[in-house]
C-alpha cells in the first residue's frame, strides 16, 4: 500500500503515550498507510510514496462529534434562532421544532450541508442521532466522514395543545418494533463496505421512552458491545416530568435503573439535581455521573440560543465526569461550538480558571472517542486510524501564533482548516469539501425550507404565521 509522509510540519498535536495526553511537538513528521498511522515524530527513515511538505502546517488529530442531527437541524436556520416557549422554561422542543419538521425529499441535502459544514470544522467521527431514512447509510459513507449512526426510537411523541403543557401520545409496541429496526440497521452499517461507519443505541428521550424500552435497548448494546445514548436533564418540562413520575431525578432515574455506566452517553445533562432551576432535596446527579463513568454530550449553542446553559463545564471535569462535545443544531461547526464551551463554562462559574483549552480539546478527541468505545481515534499516534486535520499555522487569523491551538479556536476557526483526511483519505481540500457538493445542497435546502415554512401554520396549535412565531429581524417591505 502507499505510505504517504507529512514531512517537517511546523507543528503536531501528537500524542505522548507515557503521559497519556496530547502535546506540541514542533518539526514533527506523520506517515500514513492504509489508513492507518505508520509514525508520528522527528526524523522518519522509512519509504515514502507520497510527500507532503508541512511547511507552514499543524497536523492535529481529527475532532469526534458525539451528537448531532444532520438529518434535520440545517433546516432550522433563520426560523428558531430567536424563539423558546416562555410557558415551557424557554425550550424549543414541544411548541416549535415540530413544526418545522424537514421533509422526507429535502433530508438528504439537510445532511450533505450538515457533514460539510462538520468537514469543514475539522471533524472526521460523527455520532449521528437521526430517525432511519432511506439511503442513510450510503449517503453518510459517501461523504467519507467516519459516522457512528444512532437510529433513534421512542414509545410516544410529546405535543402541547395550548404553549404551556407538555403530552404524550404512548405507542409502546411502536416503540418496540422501532428499536428492533434500529438494531438491524446498526448491523448494516458494521458491514457496510466503506468500513467507516458504526453503531450505537439510542433511545429518543427519557421522557418518550417506557422503562422496558429502556431496559431492554440498553441490555441489546451491552450484548453488541456498543455505546447507548440518551436525550436526558435536557429541559425544566423533562425534569419536572420524571420527577413526577418516579419520584427521581432523570439521572437518578437512569441509576436506579442501573443504565449508567462507561457506554452510556447522557445528551445535553444540564439539569440536575443542583442546578439553579432544577433545585432538588439531593445533590447527588453530578457525583452520579463520574461514578459510573458515564459521559456527558455538551452541546452549548442550541441552549445559549434561549438563555439556558450547563453549569459548567469546568465542575464537570473536576467532579470526574467524562466530557464530549457534539454540535446539536447549525451551524454544525465544530471549533466554533469549542469557543462557546469555553466562554459559557468562565461565565457561568464566574471564573476565568474554571476550564482550560487543553480540557476543551481532550472532550472534542479523546473523550468523544472514549465516549463512543474507539481508542483509535481522537489521537495522533501510530496505529491509529489516519483521521487528522491541517491547519494552516500561516493564516493571517492565526496570527501570532504564540499557541496555535487557542489561535484555532478563540480566533482563527475553522477559516484556517485547509485539508481533512479521513482513513488516509482526502476529504477537504484547500477548504473546500471534495466528497459532495455543499453549494448544490445548501441551495436545494434554500428552496425546501420555502415548503416547510408554507405547511408550519398547519402543524401549529394556534395555527400562527411564521412571521408571529419567528419575527422577521426587521419588517419586510
Amino acid at each position: 500500500m502507499t505510505v504517504t509522509l507529512i514531512k517537517g510540519a511546523d507543528l503536531v498535536v501528537a500524542w505522548d503515550a507515557a503521559e497519556k495526553r496530547h502535546a506540541y511537538l514542533p518539526g514533527g513528521d506523520v506517515a500514513f498507510e492504509g489508513g492507518v498511522l505508520r509514525f508520528v515524530g522527528r526524523g522518519y527513515e522509512g519509504v515514502a510514496d507520497e510527500v507532503i511538505s508541512g511547511s507552514g502546517l499543524m497536523v492535529m488529530p481529527g475532532l469526534v462529534n458525539i451528537h448531532s442531527h444532520p438529518s434535520s437541524e440545517p433546516m432550522n436556520k433563520g426560523l428558531i434562532d430567536e424563539i423558546g416557549s416562555p410557558g415551557l422554561y424557554n425550550s424549543s422542543l414541544y411548541e416549535y421544532m415540530p413544526i418545522f419538521r424537514t421533509d422526507a425529499e429535502a433530508v438528504p441535502d439537510c445532511v450533505r450541508v450538515a457533514l460539510s459544514e462538520l468537514l469543514l470544522s475539522g471533524v472526521t467521527t460523527l455520532a449521528d442521532l437521526s430517525m432511519a431514512h432511506p439511503g442513510w447509510l450510503d449517503l453518510l459513507a459517501d461523504s467519507g466522514m467516519r459516522v457512528c449512526i444512532a437510529p433513534m426510537f421512542k414509545s410516544a411523541r410529546w405535543f402541547t395543545k395550548n404553549g404551556h403543557v407538555v403530552e404524550y401520545e404512548w405507542d409502546e409496541a411502536a416503540g418496540v418494533k422501532a428499536m428492533e429496526e434500529a438494531f438491524t440497521l446498526i448491523q448494516r452499517a458494521e458491514q457496510h463496505p466503506s468500513g467507516r461507519l458504526f453503531g450505537m443505541a439510542c433511545p429518543a428521550q427519557i421522557d418518550t421512552c417506557a422503562p422496558e424500552l429502556l431496559r431492554d435497548s440498553r441490555a441489546e448494546a451491552k450484548a453488541r458491545g456498543i455505546s447507548w445514548q440518551i436525550h436526558a436533564a435536557q429541559s425544566v418540562v423533562e425534569f419536572h416530568e420524571i420527577t413526577r413520575r418516579h419520584g427521581f431525578t432523570p439521572i437518578q432515574w437512569l441509576h436506579e435503573m442501573g443504565l449508567l455506566d462507561e457506554k452510556a452517553i447522557i445528551g445535553h445533562g444540564i439539569f440536575l439535581d443542583d442546578h439553579p432551576s432544577t433545585p432538588w432535596h439531593t445533590k447527588r446527579d453530578i457525583s452520579i455521573l463520574a461514578e459510573t463513568g458515564t459521559t456527558v454530550a455538551h452541546c452549548p449553542t442550541v441552549f445559549a440560543r434561549r438563555g439556558i446553559t450547563l453549569r459548567d463545564f469546568g465542575r464537570y471535569r473536576r467532579s470526574g465526569v467524562n466530557m464530549g462535545v457534539g454540535t446539536d443544531t447549525y451551524p454544525h461547526n465544530m471549533v466554533d461550538e469549542l469557543r462557546l464551551v469555553a466562554y459559557l463554562a468562565r461565565t457561568q462559574a464566574n471564573d476565568p480558571r474554571t476550564t482550560t483549552t487543553s480540557e476543551i480539546f481532550d472532550a472534542a478527541t479523546i473523550g468523544g472517542a472514549r465516549a463512543l468505545g474507539r481508542d483509535d481515534i481522537g489521537r495522533l499516534a501510530p496505529g491509529c486510524r489516519a483521521d487528522f486535520v491541517l491547519v494552516d499555522a500561516q493564516h493571517p487569523r492565526m496570527q501570532p501564533n504564540h499557541d496555535p491551538v487557542r489561535a484555532l479556536i478563540y480566533a482563527a476557526g475553522d477559516r484556517a482548516i485547509r485539508d481533512v483526511y479521513v482513513d488516509g483519505l482526502k476529504v477537504v481540500g484547500d477548504g473546500k469539501v471534495l466528497t459532495m457538493d455543499f453549494q448544490a445542497a445548501a441551495l436545494a435546502l434554500s428552496e425546501a425550507q420555502k415548503r416547510v415554512v408554507a405547511k408550519a401554520p398547519q402543524q401549529d396549535w394556534a395555527h400562527r404565521p411564521v412571521d408571529k412565531i419567528a419575527a422577521p429581524t426587521f419588517k419586510w417591505l
